[in-house]
C-alpha cells in the first residue's frame, strides 16, 4: 500500500472516523490494477509528508471497500476527494500533476 507513514488506510469500517474529524483530510480511491492511480501515488505520499499535522491524508481501495466509493458517487479513478470538518469540499478526478494537488491543498487551508 502507501510508503509514507502518514497516510492513513481508509476502508468502509473506519471512513467516517478518518474524513470526520476536523480540520482538512484528503482520501485517494484507487486500486491496485488502476495505473493513472500508480501515477499518482508517489505524489499523494509526498503531499501526505509535507502536510503532516494539517492535512489528514488517507487511501481507500475501491474494489475492498465499495460501499464508500458507491457513497461518494465515485465512478473513475483516481478520485481524490477533500473533506473539510468532515463534509466534502472540492474533488480532482483523473491522475493530475503535483502543482494541481498542492495548490488545491493551499486553497483549501487558507478557506
Amino acid at each position: 500500500m502507501a510508503d509514507s507513514a502518514n497516510v492513513v488506510e481508509i476502508t468502509d469500517a473506519n471512513f467516517s472516523e478518518v474524513t470526520g474529524q476536523p480540520g482538512l483530510s484528503m482520501v485517494d480511491f484507487w486500486a491496485v490494477w488502476c495505473g493513472p492511480c500508480r501515477m499518482v501515488a508517489p505524489i499523494v505520499e509526498q503531499l501526505a509528508d509535507e502536510y503532516a499535522g494539517q492535512v489528514t491524508v488517507g487511501k481507500l481501495d475501491v474494489d475492498n471497500n465499495q460501499r464508500s466509493a458507491a457513497q461518494f458517487n465515485v465512478r473513475s479513478i483516481p478520485t481524490i476527494l477533500f473533506f473539510k470538518d468532515g463534509k466534502v469540499v472540492d474533488q480532482v478526478i483523473g491522475a493530475v500533476p503535483r502543482p494541481a494537488l498542492e495548490n488545491k491543498i493551499k486553497q483549501l487551508l487558507a478557506a
